[in-house]
């Protein structure tokens, strides 16, 4: 509520009357909780949203235990330095240096890869998200069949690996991708003395592989 005061100074006639205003706040501190009060119990509360990663263990795994996983759908990737992204398919070929294919995070690059390799799945995805898009089935039916249709036995197995020039942009990246392109197998494990072989071969075209030959 607001109020004017008028006051008078000095005692001549003629003289202006000034005049003082004063707000009273006390009302709007019940409407400020009023209004706390409102938006607190009409607001929902925000699920907080996490990622499911596969850590891998602290028991040493050795390399062949590693490439267990049937050659058709294993995916390496070997993340690097200045963000740069490698991969080969099924059991690497350590004598062949091209079997390691250098890609980037872009959506022809890694996404590409991985759409390509996790089609079937990646469609039978689409068609469900429109389903529920178009109200056809409800949220609870959408996570059940969604978890069917990811364990299809054709998608691919990636396994990430990072080297010590990598950082932890380039992991989250490939994270991402993970989830854009539904691929519900994946885990992030430590580089092997292998994959420092065919990383650094391919770097000197070949030039380790010819050194061996010669020693041999």
């Amino acid at each position: 509520m607001a109020e004017i005061q008028e006051k008078e100074k000095g005692g001549g006639k003629g003289k202006q009357k000034k005049k003082s205003t004063h707000i009273d706040f006390t009302p709007m501190v019940d409407m400020n909780m009023l209004l706390i009060t409102f938006f607190m119990l009409c607001t929902s509360l925000i699920k907080p949203q996490t990622m499911e990663i596969a850590m891998p263990s602290k028991d040493q795994v050795s390399e062949e235990e590693q490439n267990k996983v049937h050659d058709s759908r294993a995916i390496t990737l070997i993340l690097d330095g200045d963000n740069k992204v490698y991969y080969y398919l099924g059991e690497a070929d350590y004598e062949d240096y091209t079997s390691l294919v250098e890609t980037n995070y872009g959506p022809n690059g890694l996404r590409s890869l991985l759409l390509n390799r996790n089609k079937k799945v990646v469609e039978e995805m689409k068609e469900l998200k429109k389903k529920r898009l178009d109200l056809e089935i409800s949220d609870e039916e959408f996570t059940s069949r969604s978890a069917e249709i990811k364990k299809d036995k054709s998608s691919p197995v990636v396994m990430i690996k990072a080297t010590d020039a990598s950082n932890y942009k380039n992991l989250i990246d490939a994270l991402d991708e993970m989830q854009i392109c539904s691929i519900s197998t994946y885990a992030i494990i430590d580089m092997s003395e292998g994959d420092d072989f065919l990383l650094a071969n391919l770097k000197s075209r070949g030039a380790l592989t010819k050194e061996i030959d010669k020693k041999s």
